[in-house]
């Protein structure tokens, strides 16, 4: 093909103009209607969100000795309906970070998508990765993008934990609708059987907790809010369904193997039968 004379050096300036660490920020320009908040939520008057898309339920984060846990059931709700019994809800972000998101399931795994490829695109383009803090601020950013549609009961609530490789220590982070961010001290829950998860956890987390611990209490924190929370899935023996469960540290992020989860879950059921308690 013949360029027109600077046709080389005018190309090379466009590239250099398009370019960004930013995958977000470049798809907001090139194709602003790919976004995830850039949906009209197209609901008939008077239709609640709730009744007319899946939401994705409750989410729990606790850091234990050498890193952090995010751990989230697999019930998915429309209105008083199970919508699934087999939805995930916590993905590893990239490889020293996860993500669990809470509420509207189609627009919260559109959100994990960019993101993560908003994370692999800024290390592609600038050759490192960004900083815990870093990652922390861009999700912000896309939940506050998403805006529109919570306004219209299409909300999405994440939570993010990884390993800091600067502290060299784990740390979690929650949100509002907003993007507001705020750094979380220990543990925390989001989504509709958050306040009976987090009350568990105040009283099984405590500090220097070992892997196999942490994962155990966040399988009876979940169990906990499955008890209370109509919207949130206990562990299904029938069906063999586990909650989906992430380690992360300094080897980076790990799945916890589904036999592990059953071990867990089984002991949890087994010290409550034995029990024999009603409440």
């Amino acid at each position: 093909m013949n360029l027109p004379a600077g046709g080389h050096s005018s190309i090379f300036s466009q590239i250099s103009h398009a370019a960004t660490s930013s995958f977000s920020e470049y798809l907001a320009r090139s194709a602003p209607d790919m976004l995830p908040g850039a949906r009209t939520a197209g609901m008939p008057a008077g239709m609640v969100a709730e009744t007319v898309a899946p939401h994705a339920t409750t989410i729990v984060a606790m850091t234990y000795a050498g890193g952090v846990l995010m751990a989230g059931d697999r019930r998915a709700t429309m209105g008083n309906m199970i919508a699934s019994r087999h939805i995930e809800k916590v993905f590893p972000a990239d490889m020293y970070s996860v993500l669990g998101v809470a509420g509207t399931a189609g627009i919260a795994l559109d959100v994990t998508r960019l993101f993560q490829v908003e994370l692999e695109h800024y290390e592609k383009i600038e050759g490192t990765l960004l900083s815990l803090e870093g990652k922390a601020n861009r999700l912000g950013a896309m939940i506050r993008g998403n805006l529109p549609m919570a306004l219209q009961g299409l909300a999405v609530i994440p939570l993010f934990a990884g390993f800091d490789l600067d502290r060299r220590v784990g740390r979690l982070f929650s949100y509002d609708v907003t993007g507001g961010r705020y750094e979380e001290q220990e543990h925390h829950s989001v989504g509709s059987g958050s306040v009976f998860a987090r009350g568990a956890l105040k009283k099984l987390w405590k500090p220097n907790l070992d892997e196999a611990q942490a994962v155990l209490v966040s399988v009876e924190a979940l169990y906990d809010a499955a008890d209370d929370d109509s919207a949130t899935g206990g562990p299904d023996v029938v069906r063999q369904l586990w909650p989906v469960v992430y380690t992360v540290n300094s080897a980076g992020a790990r799945r916890i193997p589904e036999r592990d989860l059953a071990a867990a879950a089984e002991a949890v059921i087994a010290s409550r039968a034995v029990a024999g308690r009603e409440a």
